[in-house]
């Protein structure tokens, strides 16, 4: 499903708005709200064993605007001990790198499979755990809430999301599918950050 120009509009208007002043370091959070000044970053995770994205962006006066993002990714030779753990070591990494104010993950999904279900819940275990010590607050946004966010549409393809990514961040290429995940994530999040009524996040 492709994104019209009305949906990419609205999508912008949503995130308009300014932050207050600048302030460094790990910011530590208000319990009745969530307010984080120009400057912060916000770290978006989209987990997965073989194929982690992540993404960081930073708030700013005339919007959200692209810091770094990747994928972390792991061989199928690989035993699942030695992906969770270049998981963790990887965001601990990023998380050193661009200290984020915020950090909002993919939520559960249903999976028929309960093997299935279980390799992800590890995955995205290791990957809180990594962002967790740091004492960051960190919020889950249900995939469907982050397509119908970004794209007016809860079941939109993956590269619906991705074209409005690369659009919203002013990217010269669309990113990779996983990180575009988590760079969405972190827009989601900045978008509640600025209209903070129906939060589409859940705070873990």
């Amino acid at each position: 499903m492709g994104v019209s120009p009305k949906q990419f509009a609205a999508m912008e208007a949503r995130l308009s708005g300014r932050a207050p002043s600048a302030s460094g370091g790990y910011p530590v959070l208000p319990e009745s709200g969530l307010h984080l000044p120009e400057g912060s970053r916000v770290l978006g995770i989209d987990p997965s064993l073989r194929g982690t994205g992540w993404g960081v962006i930073r708030i700013g006066a005339q919007g959200p605007t692209f810091v770094e993002a990747g994928t972390i990714h792991c061989p199928k030779s690989w035993e699942r001990s030695r992906c969770l753990g270049e998981i963790g070591r990887i965001l601990t990494e990023v998380v050193q790198r661009h200290p984020p104010a915020l950090c909002a993950c993919e939520g559960l999904f249903f999976a028929q499979n309960l093997q299935t279900a279980l390799i992800m819940g590890e995955a995205r275990g290791a990957a809180l755990a990594a962002v967790a010590r740091t004492g960051i607050q960190i919020h889950e946004i249900s995939p469907r809430k982050v397509k119908l966010a970004m794209v007016g549409y809860g079941a939109a393809q993956k590269i619906a999301v991705a074209k409005m990514v690369q659009r919203q961040l002013a990217l010269a290429e669309i990113p990779d599918p996983d990180a575009a995940d988590a760079l969405a994530l972190a827009l989601v999040m900045v978008q509640e950050l600025r209209n903070p009524l129906g939060p589409a996040s859940k705070r873990i």
